[in-house]
């Protein structure tokens, strides 16, 4: 399954951007799509690892269940729970934060999608563009409004 991968870079310190990446409850608020998040479960220090997400945003219109895997301040990747979705097959991703000169962060996401439906690869590539680069840019907006930069 071939990624698709893009990076932005936000007026912040790591923390502040874990802290949005990692408050579910309000996607629906910042990003584009999301119709309602629920935790469905969390691992023994708190964190949330199956994540319920009601999406209608073009190509994507599903129901489907996350399971995350925080491997530090600086990584979380996420998997499809495949048998909670109708559309998707397979959605893998990861976000991977790094800081940078001035109290910045440097956010990398990667995301690979597999529908049940056959889509051309080179729709599929561009879908996974618009998806990645629409997140980073509402997680930029999210933070940065957040630590009043």
């Amino acid at each position: 399954m071939a990624r698709t991968v893009s990076d932005i870079v936000v007026e912040a310190p790591l923390h502040a951007v874990m802290s949005v990446i990692s408050s579910f409850d309000d996607y629906p608020d910042w990003a584009t799509g999301m119709q309602q998040v629920t935790v469905l479960g969390t691992t023994s220090d708190g964190r949330p690892r199956d994540v319920r997400f009601v999406v209608d945003s073009a190509p994507i219109r599903d129901t489907f269940t996350l399971r995350y895997d925080w491997r530090d301040e600086r990584v979380v990747a996420w998997s499809l729970v495949p048998e909670d979705a109708t559309m998707l097959s397979a959605m893998d991703g990861s976000y991977t934060l790094d800081s940078v000169a001035g109290g910045r962060t440097r956010v990398t996401y990667q995301l690979a999608v597999e529908l049940k439906l056959p889509l051309l690869g080179m729709l599929k590539r561009k879908a996974e563009k618009v998806i990645v680069d629409t997140a980073l840019k509402g997680l930029k907006r999210r933070v940065e409004s957040r630590a009043g930069a």
